[in-house]
């Protein structure tokens, strides 16, 4: 997971929305976002080389989300995989900080990572570069390869982007939003269509256009992590489309004030088309 923009108890109805790329080499095997058949509970897509995830949440609650550590020095011969540790989180019982307080003592034999992990009430940023275990303020935030809302184009791109959605729901102008769609998207969501379950999927569909943005930085605003310039351009949209490498897939989860969840994912193509799609609607803590 390479960019996650997130409101986390910001809105009176909506206390988390999350808009997520994932980017990994095309090669890597991967499953789209399923329950579990070994945990039931457990809604995430899945690395088929490693067995981890890279984004999850559960029936009862608790959230997870990974994202590299940008360094390319800092690589560590047969190193476990990161993604068990959101599936390791999501099958757990421990709250967010004592998960992450137990994780820092074994955080250096993993490469480089932040790690997200919350519940209805908690939510906790874990970097392994800094040691440190932050509970996130109520606000937007955004998380990509660095540590929590560092300040990279595509991290301020999104965070203002997801600022702009909020406002307009506030006003209750959200279908307003200057984001636009490359083909119709209508949400397949079972149920009722009551007033809250609408703003949802109106919401998911702005989320995914944010996710949408190919948009590359310019070569002055661009951070130098040691992978070069031609790399630096390419990392730099929210959205990556490339051959080899880029977005893999899109997350938006929402999460409302009456408990249930909304997760729509979107599969990606090399030139960032969508390729495949999955959606769930569940009630949590039930």
């Amino acid at each position: 997971m390479c960019l996650i923009a997130f409101a986390w108890q910001a809105h009176p109805d909506f206390p988390l929305i999350v808009a997520a790329n994932r980017d990994e080499w095309r090669e890597r095997p991967a499953a789209p976002a399923h329950w579990w058949p070994d945990c039931p509970g457990l809604l995430a897509g899945k690395d088929l080389k490693a067995d981890g995830t890279w984004l999850g949440v559960t029936r009862a609650g608790r959230f997870a989300a990974l994202t590299n550590f940008r360094d390319p020095s800092d690589r560590k011969s047969g190193a476990p995989t990161r993604g068990k540790l959101v599936s390791d989180y999501l099958q757990g019982t421990s709250g967010p900080a004592e998960y992450l307080d137990t994780l820092r003592a074994r955080a250096e034999a993993f490469e480089g990572f932040n790690l997200l992990a919350g519940d209805a009430s908690t939510l906790v940023c874990f970097s392994s570069r800094s040691g440190a275990i932050e509970s996130v303020a109520p606000g937007v935030h955004a998380l990509s390869n660095h540590t929590l809302d560092e300040p990279w184009p595509k991290v301020q791109e999104a965070k203002s982007a997801l600022e702009a959605i909020l406002q307009a729901k506030m006003a209750g102008e959200a279908r307003q939003c200057s984001f636009s769609l490359n083909e119709s998207y209508e949400p397949a969501i079972a149920g009722g269509a009551g007033r809250r379950t609408q703003e949802a999927a109106d919401l998911k569909v702005a989320l995914l256009a944010l996710l949408s943005s190919g948009a590359t930085a310019h070569d002055d605003d661009l951070p130098q992590t040691g992978v070069g310039l031609e790399w630096e351009r390419i990392l730099s949209p929210i959205m990556i489309a490339g051959e080899n490498y880029g977005t893999r897939c899109s997350t938006a989860l929402i999460v409302d004030a009456d408990r249930h969840a909304f997760f729509s994912e979107w599969t990606r193509d090399a030139s960032g088309e969508v390729a495949g799609r999955v959606e769930f609607q569940f009630g949590l803590g039930r």
